[in-house]
C-alpha cells in the first residue's frame, strides 16, 4: 500500500461524462436498432466516396454502417438519454486537468498490479486537481513504449487488466491512445502477411526491391526520423521491403485499402465501450503514404480524420479526438478543419519550445506575439497544452515562430541543462535537432544547480504556470508535475535518448519526500496543489473563454482571460525572470473602470489608482488577479 492518507477530490473539479453511464458487456439487439442520420449517412459516404471511389464507397459503407449499429446495441437506456442533452460546447470546461503517465511508470514494491498502484498513488495524493488520466499504450508490445502494438484489445498482463481500466474510469475520464499509424513487426496481423494470407496482403505497403520507391520519391518524404524508410521482412513469397515510418518493428498500416480503415474505426469504438472519453490519434500526420509527396498532411490523411469525428458524432458525441502531429504549427492547427468537423483538440505543440525560450531568454516577446494570434476554431474545439510529453519537447512547432539562431541556442542550453538531442533528415538531407530529451525540472533548473530549491521551485512553477492560463485543456507529464530530474542511467541502459524522461518512480520515496516539508516534492505540491484548485475552479479559466495578451514589458507574461459569459475576468501575470519587475497596467485599455482586484494564489487585495493597476513581482512570481 502506498503510505499517507487518502485525498478526497474536492466536489468542484468532478466531472460526469457520458461513458460513465455505462456500455453492456454484449450488444442488445432486442431493442431497435440505431438509426443512422439521413446526413450522417451521406457525409460517411462522401468521405469514403473521396477517399476510395464511388464503387469501394458503397462496398464498405454497409460495413461501417454495421460497426456503428454494433457499437450503439452496447448502449445503455441512460446513455441514450443523457446524449439528447448533451453540450458540445461544454465536453471541456476549466475543470479539465489531464494527467499523461504510463501504466508502469511506478515501482510496484507493494504488489498489485502497477495499473491499480498507479490508480492508488493519484488517488492519494490527487496529483494536482487531476480529473483525467492519459494511460500512455497499456496494451502488449515489442518496442517503443508501447508505441509497437502487438494486440490492440488486450491490457498487458504485465501491467493489469480491463478490470483495472474500468476501477480507473469510475474516478477519472480516460484518454486512449489510438497507435492507428502502425502496428509491431510481432503482431498478428503483419505475421498473417508473412505467412501469406490472403486478407493482410493489402494491409502494408511493400515493395519487391527498394529500388521501387526512387530517390525522388525518398527525397520527397518527410521524416521524423533518420532511418530507411523500407525495411526487409522474408516472406513466404520471398523478401519484401516494407514501409517503416518510424522503425523497422513499427509496420505502417496501408489506409489505401478501406479494410484497414473500417477495422480501426471499430478498434475506436471498443475503446470508448472500455472507458475512453478521448482518443488521442498518435502519429496521425503520417497515415496516407503517396510516393511522389512529402506523405504527410494529405488530403487523404484529413478525410480520414474527419471521417472518425463524423463516426464519434453520430454513435459516441460524448467522445473526444485528439491529434498529435508534431509539426510546425500552421500545419498543427490544420487539424482542426473548420473547427467543427476534424479534432476536437490538437496538441499545441508550440507552446512548450515557445515557454522554454522565454525563460531561456526572460524575454516574453516571442510567446506573446504567438500568444497574441491564438485563438480558438470554434466554441468545440480547443487546444491540449502541454510543456512536456513522454517523448521529451519537440521543437517543430516552434519553426517560423522562433530563428534558427533562437531554437539553436535552445537547443545548446538544454544541452548545458543535461538534455539530449533528437534529429531529423531535412530536405537537404542534413541532420536538424527535432526533440530535446529531457525532463522538464532539468530543462528549466538544470541536473546539478547550485540555487536555492526555493527559487528552483519558483521558476519551475512559473513556466507551468503559461500553461494553466492559456485557452485549452492543461496536460501535466508525471515527471513534469513532481518535478523529477534526468535519468542518464537509463539512457545509458537502454540507449534510447527518450528514456531520460521516463524513469521508473518510486512511491515510497514519494511518501518520504511529502513527508519533509522542505522537499523539493513537497514544496512543488503546494505550489502545484495552489495553482491546479484555482484553475479548474475559475469559470474565467474556461477553455471557450476569451482572452487578451497585454505587452507589458518583456520580461513579464500578461493574458486577461474571461469566462464564456464575460462576467468573469482573471488577469494572469508572470515573471520569467531572476530580477524584481514593476508592471503598470492601464484598465482603460482592457475596458474596465477602476475596482479591486483579489490575488487568487496568495489572497493578497491590490487597488487601482488612476485607473491604472500597479504591481510588483519578486523573481519568478505568479499572480492571478481577479476583478471584484
Amino acid at each position: 500500500m502506498i503510505a499517507g492518507g487518502k485525498v478526497e477530490m474536492p466536489e468542484k473539479i468532478k466531472t460526469l461524462k457520458l461513458s460513465r453511464l455505462g456500455y453492456h458487456q454484449d450488444p442488445d439487439y432486442e431493442k431497435p436498432l440505431f438509426k443512422i442520420p439521413e446526413t450522417a449517412r451521406d457525409r460517411l459516404f462522401a468521405r469514403l466516396r473521396f477517399l476510395y471511389g464511388e464503387a469501394p464507397a458503397r462496398e464498405y459503407l454497409p460495413e461501417l454502417e454495421r460497426i456503428i449499429k454494433v457499437h450503439a446495441a452496447h448502449k445503455s437506456s441512460e446513455m441514450i438519454e443523457a446524449e439528447q442533452d448533451f453540450d458540445p460546447g461544454e465536453r471541456f470546461t476549466e475543470k479539465d486537468m489531464v494527467l499523461i503517465t504510463y501504466g508502469d511508470i511506478l515501482d510496484n514494491h507493494a504488489g498489485g498490479t502497477p495499473l491499480a498502484t498507479l490508480h492508488e498513488l493519484v488517488n492519494t495524493y490527487n496529483l494536482g486537481a487531476i480529473n483525467t488520466l492519459h494511460i500512455l499504450p497499456f496494451f502488449p508490445y515489442s518496442s517503443d513504449r508501447g508505441f509497437a502494438v502487438i494486440d490492440y484489445r488486450r491490457v498487458d498482463p504485465r501491467l493489469g487488466s480491463w478490470e483495472d481500466i474500468r476501477d480507473m474510469d469510475g474516478d477519472y475520464d480516460l484518454m486512449f491512445d489510438g497507435v492507428m499509424n502502425h502496428c509491431s513487426s510481432q503482431s498478428q496481423m503483419f505475421k498473417e502477411y508473412l505467412n501469406g494470407n490472403p486478407r493482410f496482403q493489402d494491409f502494408f505497403i511493400s515493395y519487391a526491391s527498394p529500388e521501387d520507391l526512387t530517390p525522388d520519391q525518398r527525397s520527397k518524404i518527410f521524416r521524423p526520423r533518420t532511418s530507411d524508410i523500407l525495411t526487409k521482412y522474408y516472406t513466404i513469397n520471398g523478401p519484401r521491403y516494407v514501409w517503416t515510418t518510424f522503425s523497422d518493428d513499427q509496420i505502417d498500416l496501408n489506409f489505401r485499402n478501406p479494410a484497414v480503415l473500417t477495422q480501426v474505426v471499430d478498434g475506436l469504438l471498443f475503446y470508448v465501450r472500455h472507458g475512453a472519453d478521448i482518443l488521442r490519434l498518435d502519429a496521425v500526420t503520417y497515415i496516407w503514404a503517396e510516393p511522389g509527396t512529402e506523405c504527410v498532411h494529405l488530403p487523404q490523411t484529413h478525410e480520414i480524420v474527419k471521417l472518425i469525428r463524423d463516426v464519434l458524432d453520430t454513435v459516441a458525441p460524448g467522445v473526444a479526438l485528439l491529434t498529435e502531429t508534431n509539426v510546425p504549427h500552421q500545419e498543427n492547427v490544420s487539424y482542426f478543419g473548420n473547427g467543427r468537423d476534424e479534432a476536437h483538440m490538437v496538441y499545441n505543440f508550440a507552446l512548450p519550445p515557445l515557454v522554454l525560450h522565454t525563460f531561456y531568454s526572460q524575454d516574453t516577446s516571442a510567446l506573446s506575439r504567438w500568444a497574441r494570434s491564438m485563438t480558438n476554431p470554434s466554441q468545440v474545439a480547443t487546444f491540449f497544452n502541454i510543456l512536456d510529453t513522454h517523448d521529451g519537447i519537440g521543437l517543430m512547432g516552434a519553426r517560423n515562430i522562433l530563428t534558427q539562431t533562437e531554437i539553436n541556442a535552445m537547443t545548446e542550453r538544454a544541452i548545458e541543462h543535461g538534455a539530449y538531442i533528437s534529429y531529423k533528415t531535412n530536405e537537404e538531407y542534413v541532420n536538424e535537432p527535432y526533440e530535446i530529451n529531457c525532463t522538464w525540472w532539468s530543462a528549466i533548473n538544470g541536473d546539478n544547480s547550485s540555487e536555492e530549491m526555493a527559487l528552483q521551485v519558483k521558476r519551475h512553477l512559473a513556466s507551468r504556470s503559461i500553461a494553466l492560463v492559456l485557452q485549452g485543456v492543461p496536460g501535466l507529464y508525471i515527471h513534469g508535475l513532481t518535478g523529477i530530474s534526468n535519468d542518464h542511467g537509463l539512457v545509458a541502459k537502454s540507449a534510447h535518448n527518450r528514456d531520460v524522461n521516463r524513469g521508473i518512480i518510486d512511491p515510497a520515496q514519494i511518501a518520504e519526500q511529502l513527508n519533509d516539508p522542505r522537499s523539493r516534492l513537497s514544496l512543488l505540491r503546494q505550489g502545484n496543489s495552489r495553482m491546479n484548485l484555482v484553475r479548474t475552479s475559475e469559470r474565467a479559466f474556461h477553455p471557450h473563454g476569451k482572452q487578451h495578451v497585454c505587452m507589458t514589458t518583456p520580461k513579464v507574461f500578461t493574458v486577461l482571460r474571461s469566462s464564456p459569459e464575460e462576467d468573469q475576468h482573471i488577469l494572469a501575470v508572470t515573471n520569467v525572470s531572476d530580477q524584481r519587475q514593476k508592471v503598470e497596467i492601464k484598465l482603460d485599455d482592457l475596458g474596465f473602470a477602476a475596482g479591486n482586484w483579489h490575488e487568487l494564489l496568495s489572497g493578497q487585495h491590490l487597488q487601482a489608482e488612476n485607473g491604472r493597476l500597479k504591481i510588483e513581482l519578486q523573481p519568478y512570481d505568479v499572480f492571478w488577479l481577479k476583478r471584484v
